[in-house]
């Protein structure tokens, strides 16, 4: 039997391998930088490889002159970028025949980098980058709604619900293989490109909302709503789905950016939307009452 590209991507359950969006997340992250190519933007990219899955904790990355060849930079930039990233503690580098440079993230340390990377983007540009983002899925979507067989919606099916109740982590890298996933049913290769790129770019900034439950249940919500009108074929409600979430997630990023701008640490910021929330729902009790 032939193999759909969702199955192609995905086997076994939550700690199953991922093999074919890795690949292209990995293809996206190390796309030629070109004559702007500084160390900040070495660093910026491998980032995002990082945020997005494309490596994981005690995997090596390519080596000097491979990165310098992907990025299209001199290998003295490379260099040092990656001892930026050994002073943040998101890799180490070990001496030897196995030697290379390992990732060693601590949550903590990428959701900090982040959460800068986001108060340095101008709100319009973060409003602009969720329009072109929207845009690009819902594209993917609607094609997906039209092009995609039963068996290969059930196997992105599976890997959602594979994804539930997983830290904050690792839902973020089963999330973003869905999407992935999602966008390839479209049978389209230039939007499906497209659509990796951007979400290379975006689940860095997204990935600050796993540490908000409900938000990362918003998200989980709107995929399945998702899956569920395109086996329906239901045009209309595709868009929807998208639309909402994404709309919600630029939202978010834009509501966290301004606590942040004010002084306010990540971790004051989501412990005063936890209260907001308990306080909210102890008044909804009292009501009932």
């Amino acid at each position: 039997m032939t193999e759909t590209p969702a199955q192609l991507a995905y086997t076994g359950d939550a700690g199953g391998e991922m093999v074919h969006g890795t690949s292209r997340l990995r293809t996206a992250a190390f796309a030629p930088i070109g004559e702007e190519g500084r160390a900040e933007l070495v660093i910026s990219r491998i980032i995002q490889a990082i945020t997005v899955g494309a490596f994981v904790e005690g995997e090596r990355l390519p080596s000097e002159t491979e990165l310098s060849h992907l990025f299209g930079v001199a290998v003295v930039t490379v260099r040092e970028a990656l001892g930026v990233l050994r002073t943040r503690e998101l890799i180490e580098t070990k001496r030897g025949r196995n030697g290379g440079s390992f990732v060693r993230t601590s949550h903590g340390a990428v959701e900090e980098v982040n959460a800068r990377s986001l108060v340095e983007l101008p709100r319009l540009a973060l409003a602009d980058l969720g329009v072109h983002y929207e845009t690009i899925v819902t594209a993917c979507a609607e094609y997906a709604c039209m092009r995609a067989t039963d068996d290969e919606l059930a196997v992105v099916r599976e890997m959602l619900d594979a994804a539930h109740g997983l830290p904050a982590d690792l839902w973020r890298r089963r999330i973003t293989e869905v999407q992935l996933e999602l966008s390839a049913l479209s049978q389209s290769v230039r939007l499906t490109t497209e659509h990796v790129r951007l979400q290379t770019e975006f689940t860095p900034l997204l990935a600050l909302q796993d540490g908000d439950r409900v938000a990362r249940e918003e998200t989980h919500a709107y995929l399945k709503a998702q899956i569920s009108a395109t086996e329906r074929g239901d045009v209309d409600l595709v868009r929807s789905a998208v639309r909402e979430s994404v709309r919600g997630s630029v939202r978010w990023l834009v509501g966290f950016r301004a606590e942040l701008l004010a002084g306010n640490t990540i971790s004051e910021v989501r412990a005063a939307a936890e209260q907001k929330r308990t306080d909210q729902q102890s008044m909804e009790q009292v009501d009932l009452e």
